[in-house]
């Protein structure tokens, strides 16, 4: 494992994701403020700060579970994300990469899930 969370490609992918979906929400209404807009911020911070938090936790298995919390975030922007397309609101091409870095995080949560898994039972 690297010296911090900070090089993990999951966790720059959730960054690279977090900063899409502000870039997608601030073209949305001042209508969906406190509605899609915060939702989706909310849940795309807490992807990158709960990898960032279980790496710095003390046992594989609360690394483990905060990876769980980061995953569950992950598909609330996934959720979100088909109403906002079906809403129409954003821009196309911020709402497709945003879409696009959200699958990227969830095959790289996965993997990493598995890794952590697998050298568990292995030790």
């Amino acid at each position: 494992m690297g010296q911090s969370f900070r090089d993990l490609i999951v966790w720059q992918r959730a960054i690279s994701l977090t900063l899409a979906i502000y870039k997608l929400t601030e073209a949305f209404p001042p209508s969906e403020r406190y509605g899609l807009t915060d939702q989706l911020r909310r849940a795309a911070v807490s992807i990158a700060s709960n990898i960032a938090e279980g790496y710095g936790r003390s046992t594989r298995g609360e690394y483990l579970q905060f990876l769980g919390h980061a995953r569950g975030s992950n598909c609330e922007v996934e959720t979100q994300l088909v109403i906002v397309a079906a809403l129409g609101l954003g821009v196309e091409s911020n709402r497709a990469t945003a879409e696009k870095l959200c699958a990227d995080v969830s095959r790289l949560l996965r993997g990493l899930m598995q890794s952590l898994r697998s050298s568990a039972s292995g030790s």
